[in-house]
């Protein structure tokens, strides 16, 4: 169980839509669906070095009410810090909580 309180940070829920480029590919881009209260707790750290650039990934546990689905396909808003959606499952079986295991790219 989580206490309502904890569900302190609010983020904006993005799905992907992809639209026909007109060169026989796609252009993707994300979309605003829903907001909704998160706790969110930093899990893990490793440092990266992507195109030549230093950087980090920060794996991170975030606590949901359960709602829209959410899969691997949609990806978290936090201002400008995004989290990539890596796995979402129910936190206890009442179901009414879905905790998200996301990763956020930092330079």
């Amino acid at each position: 169980m989580i206490a309502i309180g904890a569900l302190r940070h609010r983020l904006v829920l993005e799905a992907p839509v992809e639209t026909p480029d007109g060169a026989g590919g796609v252009a993707r881009e994300h979309v605003a669906v829903a907001t909704l209260w998160a706790a969110v707790t930093p899990v893990a750290a490793r440092a990266d070095v992507v195109a030549d650039a230093a950087g980090q990934t920060v794996t991170h546990r975030i606590v949901l009410r359960a709602g829209p689905e959410i899969g691997t396909r949609h990806r978290l808003r936090h201002g400008a810090r995004l989290y990539r959606v890596l796995t979402c499952r129910a936190l206890d079986a009442t179901g009414r909580f879905i905790v998200v295991d996301a990763e956020e790219q930092r330079p």
